[in-house]
């Protein structure tokens, strides 16, 4: 009975038209957020690095299409194998970018960095993605798009540490980078897996609810 009326709540069309609206608002909000950082990367990288650039809201992007799609199913093949990898890319990328945001504003801080009122805006509203993204992930299906999506966000990150596109940080975590370097790509790995966990769990969940009302 809770499970159905978690459901119930999390599926409604008006819930799920007011989580689309937000998401895409904050999305482009966060497009921008990156404006600078990507009017510099134009300038001195090449053009090809600019998708690469503003992690989060791409991020954003996938979780707001992916409700999209539970708004509006595909019902061709093609249409649902689309879907697949946008939920699987909007779970896993949510999940670690929500983490990686509020992970390093609090490192800023621990170093000394001054944390303002938008540091703790972007806090609320990462750690948001993150939550929501495993909310959702049970009325997701994307099990089988795990693995292009683990080796989108793989190559993301090569990317943005080999050319140094990846997010500007706070002046006093410039002399971490490798460090951040690391934790990014093991904070890659661990989305995928909790992704992985929670589709799994949910999975599980609804089979054990048939055969009880069964």
């Amino acid at each position: 009975m809770p499970v159905h009326w978690f459901e119930k709540l999390f599926k409604h069309r008006g819930i799920l038209w007011l989580l689309f609206i937000v998401n895409l608002l904050g999305t482009i909000y966060g497009y921008i957020w990156y404006g600078n950082q990507m009017e510099f990367t134009a300038a001195n990288y090449p053009l090809w690095l600019l998708p690469f650039v503003p992690d989060s809201p791409t991020a954003s992007l996938f979780f707001t299409l992916a409700l999209l799609l539970l708004l509006f199913p595909p019902k061709r093949f093609t249409g649902v194998t689309i879907k697949g990898i946008i939920e699987a890319l909007a779970v896993v990328t949510s999940v670690k970018y929500g983490i990686w945001a509020v992970s390093i504003i609090i490192a800023g801080g621990y170093q000394g960095d001054v944390l303002t009122w938008k540091d703790w805006m972007l806090m609320g509203s990462h750690t948001g993605m993150a939550v929501e993204a495993l909310l959702y992930a049970g009325f997701f299906s994307y099990r089988k798009m795990l693995p292009l999506a683990l080796i989108w966000t793989l190559f993301n990150d090569v990317v943005d540490y080999s050319y140094g596109v990846y997010p500007w940080l706070p002046f006093v975590l410039e002399d971490n980078v490798i460090g951040v370097q690391y934790f990014t790509f093991a904070l890659t790995l661990l989305s995928v897996a909790v992704a992985w966990l929670f589709r799994e769990r949910s999975k599980l969940r609804i089979t054990s609810g048939k055969r009880a009302s069964s």
